[in-house]
C-alpha cells in the first residue's frame, strides 16, 4: 500500500463550491428585496403620520378660530421645518351643519369644519380628508335674511 492510496481527500469540489454560492447569490437576492418593499413602506407611514399629526394641529386651530368665516375654502402649506422639508399644504371650510328649524338668537347650532390636508410623495399628491364639529351659540347677526328669506348660513333645501 502506497502513501498516496492510504491519504483520504476532504474538502469541496469546484461544483459544490458554485452550488453553494448560487443558493447564497438568490438568499441575498431575496432578503434585500425584502428590505427594499420594507424601506419604502416605513418611508410611506413615516409621511402619512407626519401629515396626520400636521392635521391635527391645523384642525386644533381651527376649531379654536372664531373668526373663520363661513362657506368660505381657506388654504395655505404647512412650515417646511415641520414637514420635514415634503411639500405639504391644508384647505379648510366652514360651514353651517345643523340648526333649529325656527331659529331665534341664543339657540344653539352645530358647524362643520372640513379640512383636506396634501403632502407631495414622490411625482404623486396624497391626500385626506378630516371632519370636525363645533356648537355655537346663534346671534342676531346670523339670523338676518339671507337669499329668499332663508336665515344667513342656513342649510340649503
Amino acid at each position: 500500500m502506497t502513501r498516496r492510496d492510504s491519504i483520504t481527500q476532504s474538502g469541496f469540489t469546484l461544483l459544490e463550491m458554485l452550488v453553494a454560492t448560487t443558493i447564497m447569490a438568490i438568499a441575498v437576492v431575496g432578503l434585500l428585496t425584502g428590505l427594499s418593499g420594507a424601506t419604502r413602506n416605513a418611508a410611506r407611514l413615516r409621511d402619512y403620520d407626519r401629515a396626520a399629526q400636521l392635521a391635527r394641529l391645523r384642525m386644533n386651530e381651527l376649531l379654536l378660530d372664531r373668526r373663520m368665516p363661513r362657506n368660505i375654502a381657506l388654504s395655505g402649506p404647512f412650515d417646511p421645518s415641520l414637514t420635514g422639508g415634503i411639500d405639504a399644504g391644508w384647505q379648510a371650510r366652514l360651514e353651517n351643519f345643523e340648526m333649529a328649524p325656527h331659529p331665534v338668537p341664543g339657540q344653539m347650532a352645530l358647524d362643520r369644519i372640513e379640512l383636506q390636508v396634501w403632502w407631495m410623495s414622490g411625482a404623486a399628491r396624497r391626500t385626506f380628508t378630516l371632519d370636525a364639529f363645533r356648537p355655537r351659540m346663534l346671534l342676531p347677526q346670523d339670523l338676518a335674511p339671507g337669499p329668499a328669506g332663508s336665515p344667513a348660513g342656513a342649510p340649503l333645501p
